[in-house]
């Protein structure tokens, strides 16, 4: 299927109107006290120049990474882009921040010691990576995973998955139902952002109302968002539990999908029903318009909901020291998002047409199986990149790295703290990312530690890196720290392989010191 450009336009238009719209009327509902509202328009009078939200401006922080570096954009570029220009520093952000300034590469800046990295500062960014991958829901996946695991695990990753998913697949599918079991194809089957989803469906078909869907949802997947402000004794007991704090992810993928669904193809009923659940309002209903914007087109939102913002873009967490250009209004924004298409996708699902571009859309929107191909056969001209399903079970311990004809990853197995005289394990894996290599290539490891740093096997490593379809070469590496006399502990791989120009570096940094959080 072919997305022409004047239907491809209106539709990424769309997107940013009704995310928009969607974050504007939530946003003076965000973190009230747990409940429903009543919510039928804003509630405040714009004039043509509303609220800043933080759910659209690190979108455009990303957005110059894009134009940079194409299709090599990653977790790591990211973040350099949120330690330069990105200025809160709540919750997951500034967790995530505060990790990659210690030194911890992402994803171990999502998930060591944040609390919220189950939480939605992630999801809410997809709605670039689908609109830089319009109708081809993967690749959307694999950028919004570079963006989410800078500051995000677990469940925060799932859900930005579903909805960079649901995002891409929708530029060229308008069934509601079928887009949902598309997302639901990319996430694990034991996530909690899959329950969630599952519960709301059932409550729809079985006829329920929206407030019955939504408690079961908050009984099953209850948010912190609901109880961040208030004192414990002035939190209505509505029969909901209540939340693991930082949980929010689940609860607020399901309150999107209730929206959706019980919205039936309107947009004001769709965004209010969104906000009229409570908790994360601005950004469950900015996500609700910014979906139903690709689907329907920006054609079809209702003027007197466009009308009041008029598409104007106001941003609060830029530091615009930065000096890159930001866009004022979703028109330029637009612009610039077509304009970056070409630096994505491959040349084969592109066509530069008139003033702007066609996309072919792929032909299975859905995740593809784990292996294509038999395991284990001759890897000519097979995609070596990870497959979804690993590249998801890598947050927050696998810290990956890409270096053309060779992919390693580090993964640290568990949090990346050590104690003297204390045992700690890793693994190297390491893998043939050459499309056309041939077979029978050696991979050999010198590593280098620092002083009081004990190694079970020596500092060499050398094995077979096959160039097989799917398979990857497997090093355990034991140490003992046996003193510390400086505030990380590190090792450096050195990887070089036989016959090739290929050498690699590493580095796997350690925290010393036991401690727990009370």
């Amino acid at each position: 299927m072919q997305i022409s450009f004047p239907v491809l336009k209106d539709k990424i238009l769309g997107c940013w109107n009704g995310k928009n719209i969607g974050g504007v009327l939530g946003a003076p509902y965000e973190c009230c006290v747990r409940g429903t509202h009543d919510v039928t328009f804003y509630n405040q009078d714009f004039e043509g120049n509303p609220p800043p939200n933080d759910d659209l401006d690190l979108q455009l922080v990303f957005l110059h990474a894009a134009e940079q570096y194409g299709a090599r954009v990653n977790a790591h570029i990211l973040a350099e882009y949120w330690t330069q220009f990105i200025i809160p520093n709540w919750s997951e952000y500034g967790n995530g921040k505060r990790n990659l300034r210690a030194g911890l590469l992402p994803p171990l800046s999502g998930g060591v010691e944040n609390p919220y990295k189950d939480s939605n500062g992630a999801w809410i960014r997809t709605e670039l990576w689908a609109c830089l991958a319009p109708g081809n829901p993967e690749l959307a996946v694999r950028f919004a995973y570079e963006d989410c695991i800078v500051d995000h695990a677990h469940e925060g990753v799932y859900a930005t998955a579903f909805c960079a998913a649901i995002e891409s697949a929708a530029f060229a599918e308008s069934d509601l139902n079928k887009l949902i079991d598309i997302a639901l194809s990319y996430l694990p089957a034991d996530c909690r952002v899959r329950d969630a989803v599952r519960i709301v469906r059932e409550a729809h078909a079985a006829g329920k109302d929206w407030k019955q869907a939504r408690f079961e949802l908050f009984c099953a997947h209850p948010s912190s968002f609901g109880v961040t402000f208030d004192p414990i004794e002035k939190i209505p007991d509505d029969g909901t539990p209540l939340p693991q704090p930082g949980m929010d992810a689940p609860n607020s993928v399901g309150i999107i999908v209730l929206a959706l669904l019980y919205g039936e193809g309107d947009f004001g009923k769709s965004i209010c029903t969104a906000t009229n659940c409570g908790e994360d309002t601005d950004c469950t209903a900015g996500t609700v318009g910014a979906i139903y914007g690709i689907i329907y087109g920006n054609a079809a939102l209702p003027e007197k909901w466009v009308k009041p913002i008029d598409g104007v873009i106001n941003t609060v967490c830029i530091d615009k020291t930065g000096k890159f250009p930001i866009p004022k209004n979703i028109y330029a924004l637009t612009e610039r998002v077509i304009g970056c298409i070409p630096k994505m996708l491959d040349r084969r699902f592109y066509t530069v047409e008139g003033e702007g571009v066609s996309v072919e859309c792929a032909e299975n929107l859905a995740c593809p199986p784990e292996y294509v191909y038999y395991k284990g056969l001759a890897g000519h001209g097979k995609s070596k990149k990870l497959p979804i399903q690993q590249l998801l079970k890598l947050a927050p311990y696998g810290v990956r790295y890409d270096f053309g004809s060779m992919g390693v990853i580090i993964d640290y197995c568990e949090d990346p703290f050590v104690a003297v005289g204390e045992s700690k394990k890793i693994k190297l894996i390491l893998w043939d990312a050459g499309r056309f290599s041939l077979p029978g290539q050696w991979a050999d490891v010198h590593i280098y530690t620092d002083d009081g740093i004990a190694l079970a096997s020596g500092n060499y490593l050398s094995a077979p890196l096959r160039s097989n379809y799917g398979e990857k070469t497997e090093f355990e590496i034991e140490f003992v720290p046996e003193w510390i006399t400086a505030p990380t502990v590190n090792l450096v791989f050195d990887i070089t392989v036989r016959g090739r120009s290929t050498n690699s570096i590493v580095k796997a940094s350690f925290y010393p010191g036991k401690h727990k959080i009370v």
